[in-house]
């Protein structure tokens, strides 16, 4: 019975910085949002703010490489014992 527990292929830590990547990445794109104008004739500036054009890409990409890492980043059985 508890040689099924240990078949998953991840270890539980590093599924939990998975779901940290993923929520990072969530944020990134949170922070891409608005910015839009009312009115569809009138330009709003707010479009190409250091928010939407700088700061929300790097979040996701940090989010991209923790996920990548903690893929990754594994340990086989023979390393655990």
């Amino acid at each position: 019975m508890s040689d099924n527990k240990n078949n998953f292929a991840l270890p539980k830590r590093n599924v939990g910085w998975i779901i940290i990547g993923f929520a990072v990445m969530v944020l990134g794109y949170i922070l891409m949002v608005g910015g839009g104008s009312s009115e569809p004739s009138q330009f709003s500036p707010e479009i190409f703010s250091f928010r939407r054009l700088v700061l929300a890409p790097i979040v996701i990409i940090v989010g991209v490489v923790a996920v990548t890492v903690a893929i990754m980043k594994c340990k086989t059985k023979k390393e655990e014992k």
